[in-house]
């Protein structure tokens, strides 16, 4: 017998090929899920477990434009996994467009809080009248489902909440963006439906900014009317509106790292993750560098968490699909240089 399987000929087992970019580029990391598309992923640590609250993106009919109406998510599902690398579970749907009262479409980018065993989930939608306002729902399970209010939080507007509890427990909402997220045609405190398409269209004057308020005991409302989170140069000049490598287009997320405050956000048309630091909640935030170069597709949104004493950057791109509109969550580690900065991450290995 031991002959015989001496002269069988050898099994060759096909290896599958590495992932690679359109440009032949490999991926740093690898989607968390493909069974659904996912993007803007807010991650919170709660209970010692890893909960994502993405965008869940759907291949609808609408155009590509420059306004986002591609973007036709109707649900949210939230992931979760009790370390990274883990096995990650898609939750049943947690909250759908039609379960809101006040909303028409596009459920984008949400977040999530928790206090006193209530668990509070952020979401932008479009209104009947076309404007993104920011609404509430609660659940007592982190993965939902959720229930709605019956009306957007007062004075809200745009897209993008992010909520940051401090170590004080008080909780402030980051929220804002242009272009699609309107953020240029609330100035006044109004909706303009005839504002600027973009932003100010105002290059040489300082360019729109996140908005924080704190919000109250309910975690449902603002404690106070939103105010503007101001981003500087290291000269403590406002950043202008042309300076499109750095100014704010969408997607602040705050963090605390070493008693300062982190803000990143998008930079949008440009591609680009970046981020600045302040010593208040408040601002202002001092401009520093790149936390994220350009992915694969148009948008980059994010979160930055810490699990068991280390830093993870959650973003997405459109590996599995292509498509801008379809795009697939994903996680890297996050390191400081010792003076506090962030390290730079290129999406792709050289």
């Amino acid at each position: 017998m031991a002959a015989m399987i001496g002269m069988m000929p050898a099994i060759v087992y096909a290896q599958a090929e590495e992932p690679r970019a359109p440009d032949g580029r490999r991926y740093l990391s690898q989607p968390l899920v493909s069974e659904i598309y996912t993007a803007d992923p807010s991650a919170h640590v709660w209970n010692g477990k890893i909960y994502i609250y993405p965008s869940h993106d759907i291949d609808g009919p609408a155009a590509e434009d420059d306004l986002g109406g591609h973007f036709e998510m109707r649900d949210y599902r939230i992931l979760s996994m009790d370390r990274i690398g883990g096995k990650v579970t898609v939750h049943p749907v947690a909250l759908d467009v039609k379960q809101v009262p006040w909303a028409e479409k596009q459920m984008w980018a949400p977040d999530a809080a928790h206090r006193n065993g209530t668990y509070y989930l952020y979401f932008p939608a479009k209104d009947r009248q076309g404007a993104f306002r920011i609404g509430v729902a609660t659940s007592k399970s982190p993965v939902g489902p959720f229930k709605a209010n019956p009306q957007p939080i007062k004075g809200s507007f745009s897209i993008d909440p992010s909520v940051f509890t401090d170590d004080d427990g008080k909780s402030y909402m980051y929220f804002g963006g242009i272009w699609g997220g309107q953020l240029q045609r609330n100035t006044t405190g109004n909706y303009d439906p005839n504002g600027s398409k973009t932003d100010l269209e105002a290059p040489e004057k300082p360019a729109l900014t996140p908005k924080v308020a704190r919000l109250d005991g309910t975690m449902m409302e603002f404690a106070e009317t939103p105010r503007d989170a101001l981003i500087v140069d290291e000269a403590g000049k406002p950043l202008l509106g042309g300076d499109t490598d750095r100014r704010f287009f969408e997607a602040a997320w705050m963090h605390k790292y070493k008693g300062k405050y982190y803000l990143s956000y998008s930079t949008g048309d440009t591609h680009y993750l970046v981020y600045a630091i302040g010593d208040s909640p408040y601002g202002p935030f001092t401009y520093k560098g790149r936390v994220l170069e350009p992915v694969q597709g148009w948008t980059t949104h994010h979160s930055i968490v810490e699990k068991d004493g280390r830093w993870w950057l959650f973003y997405a791109d459109s590996q599995l699909s292509g498509q801008t509109r379809l795009r697939n969550v994903k996680v890297t580690e996050l390191f400081y240089n010792a003076d506090g900065t962030i390290r730079t991450i290129d999406p792709f290995v050289k």
